[in-house]
């Protein structure tokens, strides 16, 4: 098993779940990480957590070009280079998680500039910033949403919707990552995506509750078990290290089988 020995890491959105698990994974197999969030005292508090030889937060807007340059620049300037990069970056507005029929324009308009605009954006200024440096590495983060359409059944009984808007968002992460594998050949630049399925969260928590919607989850997974975020942060400690230096393009689930099995 390669470690990353000494690479350079930024995880995008580094204060969530499964942004934790990748800062962590990274860590553990010798890398150092910059870690990217809008929250400043959970941000320092998690830095200190991982180790200040270890670990650099600063604060990013991943839907705004300034903000990613700076935090480029500034992740460059404290390590000296940046190696690869995770966009796990997850901005929700205040309607998130509302019924399709409910829907408003406003709220559709933020999520869909904030994660899906910002997944292009982050993606356009960290590849200039691989251009200059000669090299590169970009995983995007997707869902099995963004492959396949969602298990309805798994929310009845809960308040708890799957958002039209969230499959559109992850669906498009997907053919980014497509666009710009191709778009960056022959650069010295990789860019591939992973796609997990349901967690164990907080999220999850209304769903897991109910015994029925449990085993039915239990049973769309044919490894029979929920992921969890190291199952994630493993393939993608995979993807930025040189094991993987062959694969650019490739949408991987992290699914239990759920995608192709059931």
């Amino acid at each position: 098993m390669q470690m990353l020995n000494g690479d350079i890491v930024v995880v995008t959105g580094g204060l969530g779940l499964i942004g934790k698990a990748f800062c962590k994974e990274i860590i553990k197999n010798r890398g150092k990480v910059i870690i990217g969030d809008l929250y400043a005292k959970q941000g320092i508090s998690f830095q200190n957590e991982l180790g200040k030889g270890n670990a650099l937060f600063l604060e990013l807007n991943s839907s705004e070009p300034d903000s990613i340059d700076s935090f480029l620049e500034a992740g460059k300037n404290h390590f000296g280079k940046i190696d690869s990069a995770i966009h796990c970056a997850y901005p929700c507005s205040k309607q998130w998680g509302t019924k399709f029929e409910d829907l408003k324009a406003e709220g559709l308009k933020d999520d869909l500039f904030n994660q899906l605009g910002g997944a292009i954006l982050f993606s356009q200024r960290l590849i200039l910033f691989y251009r200059e440096q000669g090299y590169g590495n970009l995983v995007h983060v997707s869902s099995i949403q963004g492959v396949a359409t969602p298990k309805f059944e798994h929310y009845e009984g809960t308040k708890m919707v799957s958002p039209i808007e969230y499959s559109a968002i992850k669906s498009g992460i997907i053919s980014i990552t497509k666009y710009l594998a191709k778009y960056c050949k022959s650069q010295n630049i990789r860019v591939n995506c992973i796609a997990p399925s349901l967690s164990k969260s907080k999220i999850a928590e209304p769903m897991l509750k109910n015994p029925t919607i449990a085993e039915g989850i239990a049973k769309a997974h044919p490894l029979k078990r929920l992921g969890e975020g190291k199952d994630s942060a493993a393939l993608a400690k995979f993807l930025i290290t040189e094991e993987s230096s062959w694969i650019t393009g490739q949408i991987i689930a992290v699914d239990g089988g759920r995608s192709k099995l059931s």
